[in-house]
C-alpha cells in the first residue's frame, strides 16, 4: 500500500504545474527560443522578399502574432516551474507546433494560410491548458486564464477565417485577431498572477538580445563577396546593434527590474509587468527586426540609395525602439526622456534625405546620432549611473 500511495504521489507530481520560485531563466527556456529565434528570422526575410508597404505590414502582423505567442510563455514559466514533466511535454509539443508556424510564414498570408492559423492555435493552447492545470486552488488564476482562453480562440478563429480573404480583408482580419488576443489581459484583470519579476524581465532581456542577433545575421545574409563597401556597412552595422543594446542594458534593464521587483505583489506587480513588458517591449523588439531589414538591404547594395521601404524601415526601426523606450519609461516613472522622443522624431524627418544619400552615410549619420546620445547619458547620469551598476561600490 505504501509503494502504491508513493506511485500515485510521483504520478502527481509528473503532471502537476507547481509554482515557480527560482529567479534564473533555465535551460529549457532558452532550448524553447531557438525556433523563436528561426520564426523572426523568417518575418525578416518576408519583409526583405516583398519590400513594400505591404510586405512591410504583413511582416510586423505576423511578428505580433509571434510575439504574443512567445509572451503567452514568458508568463507560463514565470508562474509554474518549467522543470515539471508536464510543463516539459507541454513546451517540447509547443516548440513542434512553433516550428510548424515559422516555416509557414513566407506563406502566411498566402496558400499556407490556415495552416498557420491552425498550428497558431496549438501553440496558443499549451500554456493556456497548463494555466489551467495550474489554477486548480486559485479561483483568481482560473478566472483570468479562462478570460485569456476565451480572447486566444477568437483570435485563432479570426485568423482562420482570413485564410478565405486576401489584400486589405486579409490584413484587416489579421490585425483585429492581434488587437482582441492582446486586449485579453486587459478586459479579463491580472489578479490571479504569481509571477517571479526577477526571472521575468531577464526573460525580456534576453529577447531584446535575440532580436539584436537576427540584425547580425542580416548583415551576414545580405552581404556577397566582401568588398571595402560591405565591410564598411558590416562594422557600420555592428556599431548601430551595439548601440541599440547600450540603450537598452546599460541603465534601463536594470532600473526596470528592480522597480518590477520593489512593485507590491499581486494587482500592481502584474500590471507593470503586462504594460512594461507584455505590451512595451513589443515596439523595441519590431523596431530591432525592423532594422535588421534596413541593414540586409544596405549592405545588400551599398553603391545605391536605399528605396523608400527599407530606408523607413531602417530609420523607423530606431525611432520605433526609441519610441518604445520612452514610453516604457513614462510607464515605469512618469516621465518623458525628451531628447530620445527628439531623437526618434528627427530619424523620421529624415527619411526624405535617406532615399538619396549613399546607404553608408545615412548609416554613419544614424550611428554618430546614437552615440552622442550615448555618450551625453552617460555624462548626465553619472554618479547615480555608477552606483546603479555597482552597488556595492
Amino acid at each position: 500500500m505504501m509503494r502504491a500511495m508513493a506511485t500515485d504521489t510521483a504520478a502527481q507530481h509528473r503532471f502537476s504545474a507547481a509554482p515557480r520560485e527560482e529567479e534564473r531563466v533555465t535551460p529549457l527556456e532558452l532550448f524553447f527560443d531557438l525556433v523563436f529565434v528561426l520564426a523572426i528570422t523568417q518575418c525578416t526575410a518576408l519583409m526583405s522578399h516583398d519590400s513594400t508597404w505591404s510586405g512591410l505590414i504583413q511582416g510586423l502582423l505576423v511578428l505580433g502574432v509571434l510575439w504574443w505567442s512567445w509572451v503567452g510563455y514568458a508568463w507560463l514559466t514565470s508562474v509554474v516551474d518549467p522543470e515539471e514533466d508536464a510543463v516539459r511535454i507541454s513546451i517540447f509539443a509547443a516548440m513542434a507546433a512553433l516550428l510548424i508556424v515559422a516555416l509557414c510564414v513566407p506563406h502566411a498570408f498566402g496558400n499556407l494560410a490556415l495552416t498557420f492559423a491552425v498550428a497558431y492555435g496549438v501553440v496558443r493552447a499549451a500554456p493556456l491548458a497548463l494555466f489551467r492545470l495550474a489554477s486548480r486552488d486559485d479561483p483568481n488564476l482560473r478566472r483570468s486564464v479562462t478570460g485569456l482562453a476565451v480572447g486566444a480562440a477568437i483570435g485563432v478563429g479570426i485568423l482562420a477565417a482570413a485564410s478565405l480573404f486576401d489584400g486589405f480583408a486579409q490584413g484587416a482580419l489579421w490585425a483585429l485577431a492581434l488587437g482582441l488576443d492582446m486586449a485579453g489581459p486587459y478586459v479579463f484583470g491580472s489578479e490571479g498572477w504569481r509571477l517571479v519579476p526577477g526571472h521575468f524581465a531577464e526573460r525580456h532581456g534576453l529577447i531584446i538580445i535575440i532580436a539584436l542577433g537576427e540584425s547580425i545575421v542580416a548583415i551576414g545574409v545580405g552581404a556577397g563577396v566582401l568588398t571595402a563597401g560591405i565591410a564598411a556597412a558590416a562594422v557600420l552595422g555592428i556599431g548601430l546593434a551595439a548601440a541599440l543594446w547600450w540603450i537598452y542594458f546599460d541603465v534601463v534593464a536594470i532600473v526596470s527590474s528592480r522597480r518590477l521587483a520593489e512593485a507590491a505583489e499581486g494587482r500592481e506587480r502584474n500590471e507593470m509587468a503586462r504594460d512594461s513588458y507584455s505590451y512595451l517591449h513589443f515596439p523595441m523588439v519590431a523596431g530591432i527586426i525592423l532594422v535588421a531589414l534596413g541593414l540586409k538591404k544596405t549592405i545588400a547594395d551599398v553603391g545605391d540609395p536605399l528605396e523608400t521601404v527599407p530606408a523607413f524601415a531602417l530609420l523607423g526601426g530606431v525611432a520605433l525602439y526609441l519610441l518604445g523606450h520612452v514610453a516604457f519609461r513614462f510607464r515605469q516613472i512618469h516621465t518623458i526622456n525628451r531628447h530620445r522622443l527628439l531623437i526618434a522624431l528627427g530619424l523620421f524627418a529624415l527619411l526624405p534625405a535617406a532615399v538619396e544619400l549613399p546607404p553608408l552615410l545615412t548609416l554613419g549619420i544614424v550611428d554618430a546620432v546614437l552615440f552622442a546620445m550615448i555618450v551625453y547619458e552617460t555624462r548626465h547620469y553619472g554618479e547615480g549611473r555608477a552606483r546603479l551598476r555597482h552597488p556595492l561600490a
